[in-house]
């Protein structure tokens, strides 16, 4: 009976410990997962506002916009003063192409502009001589008025001598020969009228003519002078164009870059769009990065970029700024797109290009080349 009496009443008191453990356990369990929550919580806020305002790729190559070297003219190079590999400067002689044809098309059209200033000259003198032409027709006019008159005069006397021989020949007063003398002198004196009168028109027409000569005249020259009239002015285009094209027999490098695919040789015959070679400035260089289509939503036109190249590793970075999206993926440009319409589809995530511009003076620093790999992180949180 004592076991008993002594195990009886240590059997609550044993319970009221397991439950105290247990209760102990399980705050302490809680208290556990409330840490663990709250870790998980502080870890996703630090990622959502300060690891999550960057997107990266490494699908990113260095561009540029090249100068493609091209003739102008027609002719066989003379010399070449570049090759590839080499860097020039804006303004420096690149190929030189015979000049002596162009030289003599210069002559050319020196010698008709000449002869278009000539030419005016003449013009302007023969308004001067058309003029006094037109006042010797005048007197010419006058001269045949006045001979005309003096015909009409002769004309009506030998009329008059004509019709009193006929009154006397009735009479027998003068013989038929007189009489035939007469009428004679009066058909004498009527063809002199005819010609008198076929002067004075002649006169006038040639006055007319001195006229319509010296209004055309006039119209080629009015209101022009010796460098402005037509002739003149398609003579000095001309000219222009020849020099223009003698210009063109040096050809020049259009901007600061390097050399690169020369294909033109000395003795070569060249023709107007022949490519020589072509030039690619090293600061004026861009980056095409190709970034996934869920990386884009909070990418912007004005946001920094920070872009290392495998060139330089991580030691160098270049700070570049977006400056605009291309207008479709790399597939819908494609020389062969998908098509998306078969019953073969796959969802392939997409990719567009960003447009990145490189800060020229970190390029004179560190210069890169076309088609160089880089690595692009945008910050999202820079307008």
């Amino acid at each position: 009976m004592t076991d008993a009496q002594a195990t009886l009443p240590e059997t609550p008191n044993s319970n009221e410990a397991t439950d105290q453990q247990l209760k102990a356990k399980r705050k302490k369990a809680l208290s556990l997962v409330a840490l663990l929550f709250a870790i998980v919580l502080v870890l996703f806020l630090i990622w959502k506002f300060v690891f999550n305002n960057t997107v990266t790729t490494d699908n990113a190559y260095v561009g540029a916009e090249t100068a493609s070297i091209t003739s102008m003219v027609t002719g066989q190079v003379a010399e070449v003063f570049t090759s590839d590999t080499k860097q020039v400067k804006k303004g420096d002689l690149l190929v030189q192409i015979d000049p002596r044809d162009a030289e003599i098309t210069v002559a050319q059209a020196q010698a008709e502009l000449l002869k278009a200033q000539r030419q005016f000259k003449q013009t302007q003198a023969n308004s001067s001589s058309l003029s006094s032409q037109i006042y010797v027709s005048s007197d010419a006019i006058q001269s045949a008025t006045a001979q005309v008159a003096k015909a009409k005069a002769d004309l009506a006397k030998a009329q008059d001598d004509y019709n009193r021989r006929v009154q006397l020949s009735s009479s027998g007063a003068i013989s038929k020969e007189e009489l035939s003398t007469s009428k004679a002198s009066v058909n004498t004196a009527k063809a002199v009228l005819d010609v008198a009168q076929a002067g004075l028109a002649q006169a006038k027409s040639s006055q007319k003519a001195a006229q319509s000569n010296l209004e055309a005249n006039e119209a080629l020259i009015r209101g022009a002078n010796e460098q402005s009239t037509p002739d003149v002015l398609v003579a000095q285009a001309k000219l222009k164009q020849a020099l223009l094209d003698l210009e063109r027999t040096q050809i020049k490098a259009p901007l600061d870059g390097v050399v690169t695919r020369r294909n033109i040789q000395v003795g070569q015959r060249v023709s107007p769009g022949t490519s020589l070679m072509m030039i690619v400035p090293e600061n004026q260089l861009y980056v095409d990065a190709n970034f996934k289509e869920s990386q884009l939503e909070k990418v912007r036109a004005g946001q920094k970029v920070t872009l290392t190249s495998d060139l330089y590793g991580d030691s160098v970075e270049y700070t570049g700024t977006i400056v605009g999206f291309s207008g479709g993926t790399g597939a819908a440009f494609a020389l062969i797109p998908a098509q998306n319409a078969t019953g073969n589809w796959i969802k392939v995530v997409q990719r567009l290009p960003v447009r990145i511009q490189l800060d020229p003076k970190e390029l004179e620093k560190h210069p890169l080349r076309v088609g160089l790999s880089m690595e692009a992180k945008v910050d999202l949180k820079s307008k």
